[in-house]
């Protein structure tokens, strides 16, 4: 058997321990996205990229705005019949405290067999995991059977107008033939219980509606009777909005991830059966229920409000923010819904929006991601999921690309990787990045 037919194919103990060095690296490089501009991803940008050359990919540098840097490369196939894949990854990261954790979060500290600190899981280990398969292939003289394009994107955190966006919208020749894409959260190990393991791959994305309510009022003094009161009425909206029960919305990839995660509890279900009711069932599914229960519906969630300067002065305005996300196909109905729920005396508007994504759990491609994982973790199930959140792919959809989320991880029982994205102590495994550069590369190979 030639090695790059081998489950293994060209991945050495080079690769193995260039995904540790360049995770803990790219994690000292402090690209934290405050939503505010002051991020410079630039650096981090850089270090890929020499990587990337340094493997005989030649990798583009992109600016929309000057720091805010992305960069983009391709590399051959076999087949040039076959479409090319898009493999991208965010370079920016949301902030941290030092002070809330154990270990300093940019220090990029491997301990105890555990890499620290911010970007471990959201996703600078993906981004080391694609470089370190990239070098191995250049070294053993691999090529895949598709064009793969990679992407290592600015501004993912905030508004991707100077990454994903922009290169959406100003380079798409450099994603010419991209049919497909992959890229973070999903292919995790998901401890469903006792002896019964998961590797949910992402199918689908609600979209993101992330809301400004506005009051309008008379302003006057605190001690008055005042019917036009704005903080009262934002405040009775906002009430509204957090306590309403959207109704379930039921999308091809949430139905898929019912019924095949039910069936590994040995539960048959039938979502279009008369009176089925999907909260009954997750209540049957112990942990894994939380790997659906948030796509089911729309959501929106009160998360700011602002009003006033003084105590004892009613303000003429008050504001409040909503993040809200939308399941494919739940658009109109959240229009329709907030304006009936924010009521008379009460504006609202989207502050930041993009669109819910869906992807086929039966093309060849998902079926090539599920075999990857299984193939070097038997025993174990890949299922399809959606995603409560949202991704870059929402841009490159834009081209016409399918997003999927598949960085595969190797992970301990107690180990909770959602609970990470965004924390407190973000962290990841030694050999969680071993795993993912195999199953990576066996499955980039053969897509």
């Amino acid at each position: 058997m030639a090695e790059a037919d081998h489950p293994t194919g060209p991945v050495d103990e080079q690769a193995l321990g260039e995904s540790v060095t360049f995770t803990s690296e790219l994690i000292r490089i402090d690209t934290s996205n405050r939503g505010d501009d002051s991020c410079r991803e630039r650096p981090a940008a850089e270090y890929v990229a020499e990587r990337l050359a340094a493997a005989g990919v030649e990798p583009a540098l992109l600016e929309r705005t000057p720091g805010r840097t992305n960069v983009v490369a391709r590399i051959e196939g076999t087949d040039p019949s076959a479409d090319a894949l898009l493999v991208h990854g965010h370079l920016d990261v949301v902030p941290a405290e030092a002070s809330d954790w154990t270990v300093h979060p940019f220090s990029g500290e491997v301990r105890d067999g555990v890499v620290w600190g911010r970007g471990a899981i959201d996703m600078k280990n993906m981004d080391a995991m694609v470089l370190a398969v990239v070098r191995a292939w250049a070294r053993a003289g691999v090529r895949p059977r598709r064009d793969i394009v990679i992407a290592y994107t600015a501004d993912e955190e905030a508004s991707a107008r100077d990454g994903a966006g922009f290169l959406a919208d100003r380079h798409r020749d450099l994603f010419a033939g991209c049919t497909e894409g992959i890229s973070e959260s999903g292919a995790f190990t998901f401890h469903a219980g006792p002896g019964m393991s998961l590797y949910p791959i992402a199918a689908g994305e609600r979209g993101t509606g992330w809301l400004k309510l506005t009051a309008e009022g008379r302003a006057g003094h605190g001690s008055k009777v005042n019917r036009a009161n704005a903080v009262s009425r934002l405040a009775a909206a906002v009430a509204r909005i957090g306590e309403y029960e959207w109704p379930v919305r039921l999308t091809p990839t949430v139905r898929a991830a019912l019924v095949e995660i039910a069936a590994l509890h040995h539960i048959r279900v039938d979502p279009d059966a008369p009176g089925f009711d999907v909260d009954e069932v997750l209540g049957k599914l112990g942990p894994a229920a939380a790997l659906i229960a948030p796509t089911v519906r729309n959501s929106t969630n009160p998360t700011m409000l602002e009003a006033g300067y003084k105590v004892n002065v009613i303000p003429g305005h008050a504001t409040a923010r909503i993040d809200g996300r939308m399941v494919p196909g739940g658009e109109e109905e959240f229009h329709e819904t907030l304006d009936r729920l924010t009521g008379p005396g009460v504006e609202w508007e989207f502050e930041h929006r993009e669109i819910p994504l869906t992807a086929p759990v039966d093309s060849p491609t998902f079926a090539k991601m599920r075999a990857a994982v299984e193939l070097f973790d038997p025993g174990a199930h890949a299922v399809p999921y959606s995603m409560s959140g949202g991704t870059d792919a929402k841009q490159f959809s834009r081209l016409g690309i399918t997003g999927y989320g598949f960085s595969p991880l190797k992970l301990p029982v107690g180990f909770d990787y959602q609970a990470l994205f965004h924390g407190v102590d973000e962290r990841v495994p030694v050999d969680a990045l071993h795993f993912g550069v195999r199953v990576l590369d066996h499955f980039l190979r053969h897509a």
